[in-house]
């Protein structure tokens, strides 16, 4: 789903706003909006005469929830290839209702996230942040937690990067951990389960 700038001025900055006022909304020629979306199947399977049952499990959920994010990843490298920028948008999280009303989803469908779409300024000088070292993230033959060296030294090269690119210094540790600290950390996210059994998820 997406909204650009000849038929989705309004619709963008309203959602902008249930974004965190994120002005990149704004300023992007294309924003598209990634939906786990039920409800075509509901309706395919009641068109075929299916009950749909497996539809009520929690399962149908997640393999909605990673259908929209190959979608949203294929999307990004197709336009990277193209010379342009992309940003995931996890805030449209933030007021699921009022966006699913904007966008007149059916029941079982919600937004998972947004992207914003357009060709980077030559004028900002950005770099590509580090990303976590991998013995930090792949496992072979069974999991294994990262050794605190591991960590520590990864929040020293945050530290560098975010100088370099004037940004708040803060340990990525620090930042991870004030993600998760409580409930005002999920910014109106505490919403969701009520807003998917308000809207026909089923989650058994």
């Amino acid at each position: 789903m997406e909204c650009h700038r000849r038929t989705g001025l309004d619709r963008k900055a309203r959602l902008a706003v249930l974004a965190a006022n994120q002005r990149h909304i704004l300023d992007a020629p294309l924003l598209f909006a990634f939906v786990a979306d039920l409800a075509r199947l509901r309706s395919i399977s009641a068109d075929r005469d299916h009950p749909g049952i497996a539809l009520d499990y929690i399962e149908a959920f997640i393999f909605a929830i990673a259908d929209a994010a190959f979608a949203a990843q294929n999307t990004l490298l197709a336009a990277q290839s193209l010379g342009l920028g992309g940003c995931y948008i996890g805030a449209m999280r933030n007021h699921p209702a009022a966006v699913a009303d904007e966008l007149a989803l059916p029941d079982e469908a919600m937004v998972v996230f947004g992207m914003t779409i357009g060709y980077p300024d030559p004028s900002v000088d950005s770099d590509v942040k580090p990303r976590l070292p991998q013995n930090a993230v792949l496992h072979r033959e069974g999991y294994s937690s990262a050794a605190p060296d591991t960590l520590a030294e990864y929040d020293r090269r945050m530290q560098t990067f975010q100088a370099e690119q004037n940004m708040r210094l803060i340990d990525w540790t620090e930042q991870a951990a004030l993600r998760v600290r409580d409930e005002a950390a999920l910014t109106g996210r505490r919403v969701l389960k009520e807003f998917l059994m308000r809207r026909g998820f089923s989650l058994r």
